[in-house]
């Protein structure tokens, strides 16, 4: 990866939504040859895919749960095992695989403080090799990520 790599990962990152012809112009590329370099970016997985970032259209207000959870163990198959289970929960957002004094920091957000219970009790605690769950809740944004 060089310095029109990185330009053209940065560009992306503040708007993944720009065309082609826009990214090339932002990095000093003809369209043709920032394409090739997308492509490969994307092949060899340095750009592992594109997202949306969605405001949660409804009235009801959320809440966001910042849950930090502790494994029985750090295998390959206990960690592999949980992630794919996490992966079921609609409610989470994020997570992070942690280095320091938990094993995984997750974004959830739940309706309401009863619903994040319920979510707590029914899925979360049963998760394979949980030993600990600590939540915490946001209070408000204050930084979002950039939209195109």
């Amino acid at each position: 990866m060089d310095r029109i790599d990185s330009a053209i990962i940065a560009e992306l990152r503040r708007d993944g939504r720009m065309s082609n012809a826009q990214l090339a112009m932002a990095v000093g590329l003809s369209p043709s040859a920032c394409l090739r370099r997308l492509r490969t970016l994307e092949e060899t997985g340095v750009i592992r895919g594109y997202t949306a970032i969605v405001d949660t259209p409804t009235p009801v207000a959320s809440i966001v749960a910042i849950v930090q959870i502790t494994l029985e163990r750090q295998t390959d198959d206990v960690l592999r095992k949980f992630e794919q289970a996490l992966r079921g929960c609609a409610e989470v957002r994020e997570c992070y695989l942690m280095a320091g004094m938990t094993d995984y920091l997750v974004r959830v957000e739940a309706a309401s403080v009863a619903d994040y219970e319920r979510l707590h009790t029914e899925v979360l605690s049963r998760l394979p090799s949980v030993t600990r769950i600590q939540s915490s809740f946001a209070i408000r944004n204050v930084l979002r990520p950039a939209r195109g």
